[in-house]
Protein backbone atom coordinates (compact mmCIF):
# COMPACT_ATOMS: atom_id res chain seq x y z
CA UNK A 1 0.00 0.00 0.00
CA UNK A 2 1.55 3.29 -1.05
CA UNK A 3 1.56 6.47 1.04
CA UNK A 4 -1.26 8.15 -0.90
CA UNK A 5 -3.50 5.08 -0.59
CA UNK A 6 -2.76 4.88 3.12
CA UNK A 7 -3.56 8.57 3.72
CA UNK A 8 -6.95 8.11 2.02
CA UNK A 9 -8.00 5.55 4.66
CA UNK A 10 -9.76 6.47 7.93
CA UNK A 11 -7.32 7.21 10.78
CA UNK A 12 -7.97 3.93 12.66
CA UNK A 13 -7.39 1.90 9.49
CA UNK A 14 -4.15 3.81 8.89
CA UNK A 15 -2.93 2.76 12.37
CA UNK A 16 -3.83 -0.87 11.69
CA UNK A 17 -2.16 -0.81 8.26
CA UNK A 18 1.00 0.69 9.76
CA UNK A 19 1.08 -1.99 12.49
CA UNK A 20 0.57 -4.76 9.91
CA UNK A 21 3.38 -3.34 7.75
CA UNK A 22 5.69 -3.05 10.77
CA UNK A 23 5.14 -6.74 11.53
CA UNK A 24 5.63 -7.78 7.89
CA UNK A 25 2.05 -9.02 7.57
CA UNK A 26 1.34 -9.84 3.91
CA UNK A 27 -2.25 -8.52 3.82
CA UNK A 28 -3.30 -4.91 4.22
CA UNK A 29 -6.76 -3.75 5.33
CA UNK A 30 -9.56 -3.87 2.80
CA UNK A 31 -12.39 -1.33 2.85
CA UNK A 32 -15.81 -2.90 2.25
CA UNK A 33 -18.76 -1.22 0.54
CA UNK A 34 -21.05 -2.34 3.36
CA UNK A 35 -20.46 -2.04 7.10
CA UNK A 36 -19.35 -5.12 9.00
CA UNK A 37 -20.23 -4.04 12.55
CA UNK A 38 -21.29 -7.55 13.60
CA UNK A 39 -19.76 -10.94 12.90
CA UNK A 40 -22.79 -11.91 10.84
CA UNK A 41 -22.59 -8.74 8.71
CA UNK A 42 -18.88 -9.33 8.11
CA UNK A 43 -19.46 -12.97 7.15
CA UNK A 44 -22.26 -11.99 4.76
CA UNK A 45 -20.20 -9.27 3.06
CA UNK A 46 -17.06 -11.45 2.81
CA UNK A 47 -18.86 -14.66 1.83
CA UNK A 48 -17.30 -16.65 4.70
CA UNK A 49 -18.52 -18.64 7.68
CA UNK A 50 -19.44 -16.48 10.68
CA UNK A 51 -16.92 -18.50 12.71
CA UNK A 52 -14.14 -17.14 10.48
CA UNK A 53 -14.75 -13.64 11.80
CA UNK A 54 -12.27 -12.82 14.57
CA UNK A 55 -14.42 -10.58 16.74
CA UNK A 56 -12.77 -8.25 19.24
CA UNK A 57 -14.69 -7.78 22.48
CA UNK A 58 -13.56 -5.25 25.08
CA UNK A 59 -14.20 -5.64 28.81
CA UNK A 60 -13.16 -3.39 31.70
CA UNK A 61 -11.04 -5.01 34.43
CA UNK A 62 -12.41 -3.92 37.79
CA UNK A 63 -9.15 -3.99 39.79
CA UNK A 64 -7.28 -1.42 37.68
CA UNK A 65 -9.72 -0.21 35.00
CA UNK A 66 -7.58 -1.83 32.27
CA UNK A 67 -9.11 -2.74 28.93
CA UNK A 68 -9.33 -6.50 28.38
CA UNK A 69 -9.54 -7.60 24.75
CA UNK A 70 -10.98 -11.03 24.00
CA UNK A 71 -10.58 -12.15 20.39
CA UNK A 72 -12.92 -14.97 19.55
CA UNK A 73 -14.66 -16.70 16.71
CA UNK A 74 -17.76 -14.94 15.42
CA UNK A 75 -19.95 -17.99 16.06
CA UNK A 76 -19.05 -18.22 19.76
CA UNK A 77 -20.12 -16.33 22.88
CA UNK A 78 -17.59 -15.26 25.49
CA UNK A 79 -17.89 -16.89 28.92
CA UNK A 80 -17.07 -14.01 31.28
CA UNK A 81 -16.27 -16.40 34.16
CA UNK A 82 -13.59 -18.07 32.01
CA UNK A 83 -12.14 -14.66 31.13
CA UNK A 84 -12.10 -13.70 34.82
CA UNK A 85 -10.15 -16.87 35.63
CA UNK A 86 -7.33 -15.44 33.46
CA UNK A 87 -7.47 -11.70 34.19
CA UNK A 88 -9.53 -11.09 37.35
CA UNK A 89 -12.99 -9.56 37.74
CA UNK A 90 -14.33 -7.79 34.65
CA UNK A 91 -17.31 -5.66 33.77
CA UNK A 92 -18.91 -4.35 30.63
CA UNK A 93 -17.16 -1.58 28.74
CA UNK A 94 -19.30 1.23 27.37
CA UNK A 95 -18.72 2.90 24.01
CA UNK A 96 -16.79 5.80 25.57
CA UNK A 97 -14.39 3.47 27.41
CA UNK A 98 -13.83 1.39 24.25
CA UNK A 99 -13.08 4.48 22.13
CA UNK A 100 -10.81 6.04 24.78
CA UNK A 101 -8.75 2.91 25.43
CA UNK A 102 -8.58 1.38 21.96
CA UNK A 103 -8.90 4.41 19.71
CA UNK A 104 -11.60 2.51 17.79
CA UNK A 105 -15.39 2.67 17.86
CA UNK A 106 -17.46 -0.40 18.69
CA UNK A 107 -18.06 -2.29 15.44
CA UNK A 108 -14.55 -1.61 14.17
CA UNK A 109 -12.26 -2.63 17.06
CA UNK A 110 -9.13 -4.17 15.63
CA UNK A 111 -7.15 -6.81 17.52
CA UNK A 112 -4.01 -4.65 17.02
CA UNK A 113 -2.85 -1.00 17.03
CA UNK A 114 -4.75 0.06 20.15
CA UNK A 115 -4.27 3.52 21.64
CA UNK A 116 -3.41 1.86 24.97
CA UNK A 117 -2.25 -1.79 24.81
CA UNK A 118 -4.97 -3.97 26.37
CA UNK A 119 -4.71 -7.22 28.30
CA UNK A 120 -5.45 -9.66 25.45
CA UNK A 121 -6.74 -13.22 25.26
CA UNK A 122 -7.27 -15.22 22.06
CA UNK A 123 -9.88 -17.96 22.15
CA UNK A 124 -8.74 -21.36 20.93
CA UNK A 125 -11.88 -21.77 18.78
CA UNK A 126 -10.29 -19.48 16.17
CA UNK A 127 -7.70 -22.18 15.49
CA UNK A 128 -10.40 -24.24 13.72
CA UNK A 129 -9.87 -22.11 10.63
CA UNK A 130 -7.02 -21.63 8.18
CA UNK A 131 -7.97 -17.98 7.57
CA UNK A 132 -9.93 -15.56 9.73
CA UNK A 133 -10.93 -11.94 9.14
CA UNK A 134 -10.55 -9.20 11.74
CA UNK A 135 -11.78 -5.61 11.97
CA UNK A 136 -9.23 -3.06 10.79
CA UNK A 137 -10.16 -0.07 12.94
CA UNK A 138 -13.37 0.96 11.14
CA UNK A 139 -16.80 -0.67 10.58
CA UNK A 140 -15.97 -0.99 6.86
CA UNK A 141 -12.34 -2.13 7.33
CA UNK A 142 -11.17 -5.75 7.58
CA UNK A 143 -8.03 -7.79 7.03
CA UNK A 144 -7.33 -11.53 6.65
CA UNK A 145 -4.83 -13.55 8.65
CA UNK A 146 -4.04 -17.02 9.91
CA UNK A 147 -5.20 -17.44 13.52
CA UNK A 148 -1.59 -18.09 14.56
CA UNK A 149 -0.74 -14.63 13.26
CA UNK A 150 -3.02 -13.14 15.92
CA UNK A 151 -0.76 -14.60 18.57
CA UNK A 152 2.33 -13.29 16.77
CA UNK A 153 0.84 -9.81 16.31
CA UNK A 154 -0.57 -9.47 19.84
CA UNK A 155 1.68 -11.67 21.97
CA UNK A 156 -1.49 -12.95 23.65
CA UNK A 157 -2.06 -16.46 24.96
CA UNK A 158 -4.50 -18.85 23.26
CA UNK A 159 -7.00 -20.03 25.87
CA UNK A 160 -10.55 -21.35 26.29
CA UNK A 161 -12.82 -18.37 27.04
CA UNK A 162 -16.10 -19.24 25.31
CA UNK A 163 -19.35 -20.83 26.40
CA UNK A 164 -19.82 -24.50 25.66
CA UNK A 165 -21.61 -25.13 22.37
CA UNK A 166 -24.85 -27.08 22.68
CA UNK A 167 -24.79 -30.30 20.66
Amino acid sequence: MCGAELKALPEGVQRVAAALQAHGHPHMPRMLDDAARTAQQAADVLGILVGQVAKSIIFRRKSDDAAVLVITSGDRRVDEKKVEAHVGKIGRADAGFVKERTGFSIGGVSPIAHATPPVTLIDQELLRFEVVWAAAGHPHGVFPLHPGDLQRLTGAPVVDVVQEVAA
